[in-house]
């Protein structure tokens, strides 16, 4: 018979999450930056990114510090009146996070720079994504990763199949419709967004083609395009990301900028065919759960008008 000792030393959690003490209490988690030692179950959890906070939120675990600014709409309730503000997505209140005396701290994405100050304060743990051409892959993972930290592997299992389901749905309803260009507006100028930019699920996992051969995706404006280049372009889809309204800047700017002679001769446009994405979904939370299915159900909404 096997000793109990032997028993918790073979025990492996996925994704990079290894049982490392006698009673498998204490695990090793492997993020984008390293590895990072966690010796019980989180209790007091920081959060700098709006993402992980949405995939946290998900599966039910209360956050005790968030960001100070930027807090999608569709999260705001999610938010604990209490909550500490433990600094901006890109400038983080190291004095803060110390103080807290927490127990995790989760960086992601815009907070990645963070993490090296931060990992000698605190346990910290960054779940950037790295790999675009499969972000729903990506979020599967990250809340396959937070639910086995958390002792909530049975509901990541349930939000993994809804978000599968849902990738379905739409990739049904995209059968057969056309071509698309992604655009982003930044500043009164226009970009594509590709096969491997921040929303490229709707190419990559939806299936919906690009209506060019290559795109040169660029992180905020992505790869800049004239509204002559739109027309003679001529997709059958343009799905439009915000991102002045995304940050905050403006609402409303890319409708009014997308409103013009060139554009309104597109095949989309005739058709009916421009879905405006939601812009904290899409730029600022793009890699949350809640976000992505909000932004699926505006695909599949779009399709099926």
């Amino acid at each position: 018979m096997k000793s109990p000792l032997l028993t918790a030393l073979a025990v492996a959690f996925a994704l990079g999450i290894t049982a490392i003490s006698s009673y498998a209490q204490d695990i090793a988690v492997a993020h984008a930056q390293g590895e990072t030692i966690l010796t019980s179950v989180p209790e007091k959890v920081l959060v700098q990114d709006w993402a992980t906070f949405d995939n946290l939120a998900a599966l039910g675990v209360t956050v005790a510090g968030v960001p100070s600014s930027n807090v999608p709409h569709y999260l705001a309730d999610a938010v604990p009146a209490d909550a500490i503000k433990i600094g901006s997505l890109f400038e983080p209140d190291f004095e803060g996070i110390a103080a807290s005396e927490a127990d995790v701290y989760f960086v992601s994405a815009r907070s990645a720079q963070a993490y090296p100050t931060a990992k000698d304060i605190l346990p910290t743990i960054d779940m950037s994504l790295s790999d675009n051409s499969d972000i729903i892959g990506g979020i599967k993972g990250n809340l396959t990763k937070l639910g086995t930290i958390f002792g909530r592997e049975d509901k990541a299992s349930e939000l993994n199949a809804a978000l599968d389901a849902k990738v379905a749905e739409v990739k049904a309803a995209a059968e057969g419709k056309g071509n698309a260009l992604v655009l982003v507006t930044n500043a009164g100028k226009v970009g594509v967004y590709g096969p491997d930019s921040r929303v490229a699920w709707i190419h990559n996992q939806v299936g919906i083609p690009t209506a060019i051969a290559e795109v040169k995706d660029g992180d905020h404006g992505g790869d800049g395009v004239s509204f002559e280049y739109i027309l003679e372009t001529n997709p059958d889809w343009l799905f439009v990301v915000d991102r002045d309204a995304g940050t905050g800047e403006s609402n409303g700017a890319a409708a009014a900028l997308l409103d013009n002679e060139l554009v309104n001769q597109t095949k989309a446009a005739q058709a009916g065919n421009i879905v405006y994405l939601d812009p904290q979904a899409a730029y600022i939370t793009m890699h949350g759960y809640t976000g992505v299915m909000l932004l699926l159900d505006q695909v599949l909404a779009g399709l099926k008008a």
